[in-house]
Parts: C-alpha cells; sequence; structure tokens
C-alpha cells in the first residue's frame, strides 16, 4: 500500500494540474487507472500505450502537441531516460511492476514498501480519489486481483458479481467480466476508434448503462465489442483445440490479426490451470508473447530461458510478457520446457 502521505501528493498534482497528460498501458487496468483520475478532475487528455513495453523518446511528441502542466504515466513498468529528460513538467509516475530506481520522476509504487504486495495500478488510483467504485473493480478484477472492496461494491451493484476468491470466475462466468474484457477489447483496432470508445466510456456513470445497453453510446460500444469478440472467439477455439497432454500450451498467430495475446493467455491459463501458458504473435522477425502459469514463477524462468536467444522479457510472478526473435523462438520454448521436465 502506498502511504496516505503520497496518497495526498498525488490527490495535489490532479487538483493544482490545468491540463494533465496520462499515459496508460492498452489492459483494462490501465485504463480504468486513467478513467478514475480524469473523471477526478473532468480534465485532460489520454495516450494509451500500444504494443510498446515502456515510454520512449517517441512519445515526447505527445508532449509537444498538447503542451501540459502535469505527465501521468499509468500501468507502464519501464520509462526511458531520453522520455524523462525530454518532459519538462511533474512527471507522476504510477506503477505496480518490479520497482525501479530512477531520477527525474514522481514515482509512486507499493512494491517499493513491500516487494511481495500485488495492488494493481487502478487500485491504488481508487485509494487516491475513492469515486467511480465501479471502474476500480473492473481495473483490479481485470489485473487479477479480488479487491478488500469486493463486498461494497457487491452491495453497490448487485447482480454483476458473486462471491469468490477467484478473479477468473468473475473474468469467464460472471456479467462483470464482460464489461472487463469490453475495456480490454476498445482498446484494439484503429487508434480513432480507440480514442472514440475511451472519450464514450469516460462519460458512463453506471456498469449498467452499458451492460444493459440502455443508451445510443452504449450500443456503439457494444457493436465494436461484439466485431472485436467474434475475431477473438475464433482464435480462443483455435487455442483451445491445440492443447494437449504437454504441460506447456503454446499458441501463436499471426499479425494481420489483432493482438489478443494476454486476453487469449489469461483465460487459457484460466481454463488449463496446470499448464504454463505461451501465446505468441507474429509480427515480422520477431514473436510478442504472453505467458502465465498457475504453478511456476515466471520471471526466474523466463530469464533461464533467455540464455542464448535474441530477446526480452519479464513482468509479475505469474504473468509476463516477452519479445523473442523469430529465428530463437523454438530454442526459447524449448529453454522453457527444460526447466519444467
Amino acid at each position: 500500500m502506498i502511504t496516505e502521505k503520497q496518497i495526498e501528493e498525488i490527490k495535489g498534482f490532479l487538483q493544482k494540474s490545468e491540463n494533465p497528460l496520462f499515459f496508460f498501458d492498452d489492459d483494462a487496468d490501465g485504463l480504468c487507472s486513467f478513467l478514475l483520475l480524469k473523471k477526478y478532475i473532468d480534465r485532460g487528455k489520454g495516450v494509451v500505450i500500444k504494443s510498446a513495453p515502456f515510454l520512449d523518446a517517441s512519445f515526447l511528441r505527445k508532449i509537444e502537441e498538447y503542451s501540459p502542466d502535469v505527465v501521468f504515466v499509468l500501468d507502464k513498468p519501464n520509462i526511458s531516460e531520453d522520455f524523462i529528460s525530454g518532459v519538462h513538467v511533474p512527471l507522476v509516475w504510477i506503477d505496480h511492476h518490479s520497482p525501479v530506481d530512477v531520477k527525474g520522476v514522481k514515482y509512486f509504487n507499493p512494491r517499493v514498501r513491500d516487494h511481495n504486495v500485488y495492488l494493481p495500478t487502478s487500485y491504488i488510483c481508487y485509494q487516491v480519489v475513492k469515486q467511480n467504485l465501479w471502474i476500480a473493480m473492473c481495473g483490479a478484477v481485470g489485473d487479477w486481483l479480488i479487491p478488500d472492496f469486493m463486498d461494497e461494491f457487491m452491495a453497490a451493484y448487485p447482480g454483476l458479481v458473486e462471491k469468490t476468491d477467484n478473479p477468473g470466475d468473475i473474468l469467464f462466468k460472471q456479467p462483470l467480466g464482460e464489461l472487463i474484457k469490453m475495456m480490454s477489447f476498445i482498446l484494439k483496432g484503429k487508434t480513432s476508434d480507440v480514442n472514440t470508445c475511451i472519450s464514450i466510456l469516460s462519460k458512463i456513470e453506471s456498469p449498467y448503462e452499458l451492460l444493459n445497453k440502455t443508451t445510443s453510446r452504449a450500443k456503439f460500444m457494444y457493436k465494436k465489442f461484439d466485431n472485436i469478440n467474434k475475431e477473438y472467439k475464433g482464435l480462443l477455439d483455435s487455442a483451445v483445440k491445440s492443447a494437449s497432454d504437454d504441460n506447456l500450451l503454446v499458441f501463436y498467430y499471426p499479425s494481420k490479426q489483432m493482438s489478443f495475446t494476454g486476453d487469449l493467455s489469461n483465460e487459457l491459463s484460466y481454463l488449463f490451470p496446470d499448464k504454463l501458458v505461451i501465446v505468441g504473435r507474429r509480427k515480422n522477425d520477431e514473436f510478442r508473447l504472453s505467458l502465465r502459469s498457475k504453478k511456476h514463477k515466471l520471471p526466474k524462468i523466463i530469464e533461464k530461458a533467455l540464455e542464448g536467444v535474441e530477446g526480452y522479457g519479464g513482468g509479475h510472478e505469474y504473468a509476463c510478457g516477452g519479445n523473442i526473435k523469430a529465428k530463437d523462438i523454438d530454442k526459447f520454448v524449448a529453454n522453457l520446457r527444460r526447466q519444467l521436465e
């Protein structure tokens, strides 16, 4: 947990800002973190970071475009020194990945105080704003945490979740899971479409509006979601059919389809909890990977599997990402398999 002093410090940056710019990760946790902060002050611009593990100097063009007085970075594990040195206003970084030692930013990460704690960025943002509980719930469960405000949410929004200690039960079997999947899927596709959906979502006041499609804007969101979900279901069916008795489930798909690596690996890990799941999307000469396991702590396994391999990878204990050159992908998988024998 971050301290009350840190919460007040983040709140101060928000309240004093007149034109904040938010960079956030392209998943439910990142999106909900942005929505919580933006709705709290009702101002600012959001930039979703797609297909990039870190913020580098290429994103400085957004600083020039919007001329913000404060920059927030949400749910990104790394920021390059070139980006930091190019930002000449306060830079506030809120994250929950492995802590880093970095100069020139205001860094808020609960794992600095307790390396083993797991609190998604949206959970931290909710501690700051204490409003829009349904958005905080979507972000936390979307990042595989049953938050301590679960009972409060169930009382405020009946019929959306049933009591469980497994986030997968909510994500894949309960009504709230469909809303969380929508939040992930609207971040896919053309940037203009993504920005339209984010703008609409920032105006939604209740999860029931979306789930029950009670307004024209909710129907618009669902139409986009349904189209993307059809593509996802086709890939999921193919991945499930590819499963064997192997303790690894490896599934690759081409870059001509949208990026579903994280979504697929999460659901496949829920369906096959005894397997280490590897989902890869090939783009040019490399594979962008998402790895999940319920049994094995992944960072050290991945670190060893990268020996003699051109690429990188890392993340949380049971959920990681990676980028491996196509020429080395078989070697990387073989290195992983050897460690599970």
